[in-house]
């Protein structure tokens, strides 16, 4: 009975804030909403103060203007390095994808569930990456070279291979969305295991481990999913040659 009842205080689950009716359907508004809703208007404030900084800096950065820049270079020097000719095409998109899914992943510091540990988030991500990707693929490559790979690594006159690379290219969403979804909700859970079984008793040494499940796991989850991204893109844009 004592385990019971310490075990009903562990929770982890995605909740159902409030409920809305949506032409005759109930649609529900969840704690993953709220947390992305909170994580945007972060999000949003900084990119505020960041353009006011950036407009009204000075020749010399100085104080958050220097941050700002400095989070900029790092961003674009890590798509430079990955996609080399063909980063300026990417720096907004994959910043973009790099600063949200950070900022979810670490959201737990704030007390909130990762919007990441999510599914429903995790797999909308993964389908814009792979968008992207197909749609490089076919405004930088030949239909005929789109042909031969799909054929490969039979000729282009034998496509017994089609149906299996098929599979592989879809899959690459599942395992993106999977990852990055499986790895954060692991961290959640652990996280709320310690805190529900242990109570009072786990009041400051989980710090630590916070430090480890939301920072410092949450940013290499971000970097895997944003280097993976990059890499799917390169492949698929070869020399970046227009046809």
């Amino acid at each position: 009975m004592g385990h019971g009842i310490l075990l009903t205080d562990v929770d982890f689950m995605v909740h159902g804030v409030f409920q809305y009716s949506f032409f005759g359907h109930q649609v529900w508004i969840t704690t993953s909403h709220v947390c992305i809703l909170i994580v945007m208007l972060i999000l949003v404030g900084f990119a505020i103060a960041a353009n006011r900084a950036i407009v009204k800096g000075s020749e010399v950065p100085g104080g958050f203007q220097n941050v700002v820049e400095l989070i900029v270079e790092k961003l674009d020097g890590m798509v430079d390095g990955s996609m080399g000719h063909a980063a300026p095409r990417y720096y907004n998109y994959i910043g973009t994808v790099f600063i949200f899914i950070l900022f979810s992943n670490i959201s737990g510091l704030l007390g909130l569930r990762p919007p990441t540990a999510d599914y429903g988030v995790t797999l909308p991500l993964a389908l814009i990456t792979f968008s992207m990707i197909r749609f490089s693929k076919w405004k930088y490559q030949k239909p005929m070279t789109i042909w031969e790979d799909l054929c490969s690594p039979l000729p282009k006159w034998l496509p017994i291979w089609m149906p299996i690379n098929l599979i592989s290219n879809c899959a690459v969403p599942i395992s993106l969305s999977l990852r990055l979804f499986a790895n954060v909700l692991s961290g959640t859970a652990m996280m709320a295991l310690i805190y529900g079984l242990l109570g009072w008793i786990a009041t400051a040494w989980p710090a630590a481990l916070h430090v480890y499940f939301d920072l410092f796991s949450g940013a290499i989850q971000t970097y895997v999913f944003c280097m993976l991204t990059m890499t799917y893109i390169s492949s698929e844009i070869g020399d970046g040659t227009r046809r």
